[in-house]
């Protein structure tokens, strides 16, 4: 995996850390780093390790039955189940989801099915250290209060 000049991560020409070839099947779950594609049937959830830079790739004859969990996913095959794509997810003309999808950012060709619900889901900012809002908030609260018995 190489990134862009955005920092974007992308595989190599259609490179892959991880291929599972059509005419296979697997039972169980699996958890991978990097690039998956898969052109196989999973019974099973499928997750990423890394929490940022994953990629899975369900190509035409790929099937998944079970939940995926994957930052950047590009799906032209069957997944039933729910299907969560932190940053990215694509669906191609040929992709079948039976589940909902949660996205932060979304890709749909004309042609794909999604049974299920679309549930946007941004990336949220991470706060400023030792920064608690309810608090600051109710400090807040609390001097307006004091100045009202003051008046």
């Amino acid at each position: 995996m190489i990134r862009s000049r955005k920092n974007k991560p992308r595989a190599k020409n259609g490179a892959a850390d991880t291929l599972i070839t059509q005419h296979t099947e697997i039972n169980g779950d699996i958890e991978f780093n990097g690039v998956l594609h898969l052109d196989a049937r999973i019974t099973g959830n499928v997750s990423a390790k890394d929490t940022s830079e994953s990629l899975l790739s369900v190509h035409q004859n790929g099937v998944i039955e079970g939940d995926v969990k994957v930052p950047h996913i590009l799906i032209m095959g069957n997944v039933t189940g729910d299907v969560y794509a932190s940053e990215h997810i694509e669906l191609k003309a040929t992709a079948r989801i039976n589940g909902n999808v949660y996205y932060n950012l979304i890709e749909m060709e004309m042609g794909a099915e999604v049974n299920g619900q679309l549930v946007h889901q941004e990336t949220k900012p991470t706060l400023a250290l030792n920064h608690n809002p309810d608090k600051s908030d109710q400090n807040k609260a609390a001097s307006k209060e004091a100045s009202k018995k003051s008046s």
